[in-house]
């Protein structure tokens, strides 16, 4: 009998997964990729493109679970790798304030953030990146938008689960209000 258990220390089964989702909410982190000016100022914001489970395209943030005796700092830049590539050179905040927190519920309506899967609380951060940004793993693709763009009624009827509010939370905190 062949074992399928996960060895990775810190990480669950898809059944132990499965078993936690349906008991208490999943810590997870979020990312808003964004290219700065000289002066700080906002100019652009990366979304992976991403076919989803049903054979859908949509646009979204970096995002994924917290590990257990994971610190927070650790799982932002474990995300930021393995959905921008090795060579995105992040630029974590020194302060590890999110910008928000999101609370993804399993019920549509609960809050303006859904996922059908899970309760998900997720620690929101806005992260410069100044390098070379491939999209890994299920990403097919990373597009730049300025903040105007990433703003717009086409790009946030393509981001999923509340996402694209959780994207102009971002651009607000940054002085792009629309």
């Amino acid at each position: 009998m062949s074992d399928m258990t996960e060895t990775t220390p810190g990480w669950l089964t898809a059944d132990e997964l499965d078993t936690a989702r349906a008991r208490m909410p999943i810590l997870y982190v979020e990312a808003v990729p964004v290219r700065v000016d000289d002066s700080g100022e906002v100019t652009s914001i990366g979304l992976l493109l991403r076919i989803g489970a049903e054979g859908t395209i949509s646009r979204t943030l970096v995002s994924g679970r917290v590990m257990h005796h994971e610190r927070i700092r650790d799982a932002l830049l474990r995300h930021l790798e393995k959905d921008l590539g090795p060579v995105a050179l992040p630029r974590v905040p020194a302060s590890l304030q999110p910008f928000t927190v999101a609370e993804y519920f399993p019920t549509a309506g609960v809050t303006a953030y859904h996922d059908p899967r899970q309760h998900a609380v997720s620690l929101a951060y806005i992260v410069p990146v100044t390098g070379d940004c491939r999209p890994r793993q299920d990403a097919l693709d990373l597009v730049w938008f300025s903040p105007l763009e990433a703003a717009s009624p086409a790009v946030q009827s393509e981001m999923p689960g509340g996402q694209g509010t959780l994207l102009k939370q971002a651009l607000a905190h940054v002085g792009h209000t629309y």
